[in-house]
């Protein structure tokens, strides 16, 4: 794939809402506009997350955005628990 589709489908966002998160990461909970614009500052990310989603919506392109931290963090430990049992 194009560089900015392999970014968009390896990466996903987490609490796009969350305004603290936002604060405190300092705009990483946006990992796909972060890897697409890292030289954007990362307070545009937010208004630009919502072009992206679209754009990729239009072209079918998997974007990922979980709602919460916690959600993030859950799938993670599930996807490391299926790579660890996959083999056996």
């Amino acid at each position: 794939n194009e560089w900015a589709i392999q970014q968009v489908e390896t990466t996903a966002n987490f609490a796009p809402k969350n305004k603290f998160a936002c604060w405190y990461l300092g705009g990483l909970n946006f990992q796909i506009e972060h890897h697409l614009f890292a030289k954007i500052c990362h307070i545009h990310y937010p208004a630009i997350s919502k072009i992206v989603k679209k754009t990729c919506e239009d072209f079918s392109i998997n974007y990922v955005s979980y709602p919460s931290v916690r959600k993030a963090i859950a799938v993670h430990l599930r996807f490391l628990k299926n790579l660890g049992t996959a083999h056996t």
